[in-house]
């Protein structure tokens, strides 16, 4: 087993079955990434329904962001002596509250507001999963069991996200966020049952996760994230109305060229995972590079539907880049786990907001939705930069 901030609670309890655990972790990941990344897929039928144009809605996706880079540092020091199963359950319950006012919210202000709601467990949810998924493994293999948890939230791009953009299309699209609320409620018997009950140290605080803040490292891992992933989110949060209005296609094929994202960040995600455990910074650099060339070729593949969904893949298997990073604080943050676990997240939503608002501001200014690739693409390699970074400090000191 790895050495974390955790230990099992009880050595008499039953023997944790490591697959149906990771199998309830996994099942709220496919919640929230169900509820991250179908909020951009609807873009467009919740901004006619509330009244607002598309760039107005785009805050929307921001708020969300925005509860996630609050929630995750602020949960995970302020749950520092919280039992991490009991945690993980209130964590999924709040989510599936606060999915269910996102589905009720009558004007643009109170969506934003419950859409940051829904954000706030988002981070703490999969910086607790990660260490709880690390710890039932070796060492060796901890990249591969984190994978596995995130495979939930890869899922979802392929499934929970067209599931819910067609439900939104059929019944409306508050329905759409009503769904997560229904898996969020499955999670939470799903962990109660199955997810080891795991307490912090002894000497675990507040105090003692606020250390990972010190660590230089740990903030060119995060600001890796951050910048890195950006271009990712920049071209998924305008992707279904540049497939209508640019490259020609009905709105309902949109979940078709969403479920592809998935399929290609499904595969990065195994991929990464087994290069991680391998040799994780060079894993982490190759990934970025790759993002950058994939969005490189968005703006010119627009035009044409067979270039766009090869495209759209190979976009997607950048996001094997989370898992990298997820591992990459498990090394560098020493004893504070989880706010770094945590803070990961943070950095990723992070990207979340920069992303979208750039690709706004690019659209906004009359370079079209092809732009977005190439907002994409220096993201990405703004994001190589700071890893450069990151790997030559490692390297000196060694």
């Amino acid at each position: 087993m790895i050495d974390t901030d955790q230990t099992v609670a009880d050595s008499a309890a039953p023997q944790v079955n490591a697959r149906l655990a990771l199998l309830a972790l996994a099942v709220g990941g496919f919640a929230i990434g169900t509820t991250e990344f179908a909020a951009m897929s609807l873009l467009p039928q919740f901004a006619r329904g509330l009244g607002i144009d598309e760039p107005t809605a785009g805050h929307v996706i921001s708020a969300y962001a925005l509860g996630v880079v609050v929630g995750a540092p602020t949960i995970a020091v302020l749950a520092a002596k919280i039992e991490r199963r009991v945690l993980l359950i209130g964590l999924m319950t709040f989510l599936g509250i606060a999915n269910g006012l996102s589905a009720l919210a009558p004007t643009y202000h109170l969506m934003l507001l419950a859409r940051f709601l829904s954000g706030l467990p988002h981070g703490a949810y999969f910086g607790v999963g990660s260490l709880v998924a690390a710890s039932m493994v070796p060492r060796e293999k901890r990249s591969r069991a984190v994978s596995r948890m995130m495979l939930g939230l890869t899922i979802a791009t392929i499934a929970g996200v067209p599931l819910a953009n067609g439900i939104g299309q059929w019944f409306g699209w508050r329905w759409g966020f009503g769904i997560v609320a229904i898996i969020a409620a499955a999670t939470v018997a799903m962990l109660f049952r199955f997810a080891p009950v795991l307490r912090p140290a002894k000497d675990a605080s507040p105090l003692g996760e606020l250390a990972a803040l010190r660590n230089g490292q740990v903030w060119l891992t995060l600001a890796i994230g951050a910048v890195g992933f950006g271009g990712i989110f920049c071209v998924y949060t305008y992707l279904a109305s540049t497939l209508t209005e640019v490259t020609g296609v009905s709105s309902a094929f949109t979940p078709v060229a969403f479920a592809l994202f998935g399929v290609g960040m499904t595969i990065g995600t195994l991929v990464c995972a087994k290069a991680a455990d391998v040799a994780l910074m060079p894993a982490a650099g190759i990934t970025l590079l790759f993002g950058a060339g994939a969005l490189a070729l968005y703006a010119p593949a627009t035009q044409h539907l067979w270039a766009m969904l090869p495209v759209v893949v190979l976009i997607g298997c950048g996001g094997g880049l989370s898992t990298i990073l997820q591992t990459r604080l498990m090394d560098v943050a020493e004893e504070a786990q989880t706010l770094a676990a945590a803070l990961n997240h943070s950095a990723f939503n992070t990207a979340n907001a920069l992303g979208p608002w750039l690709g706004g501001l690019a659209i906004a200014g009359g370079y079209g939705l092809p732009s977005t690739g190439w907002v994409g693409t220096a993201l990405a390699l703004g994001g190589f930069v700071i890893w450069a970074v990151s790997w030559g400090l490692d390297r000196r000191k060694v």
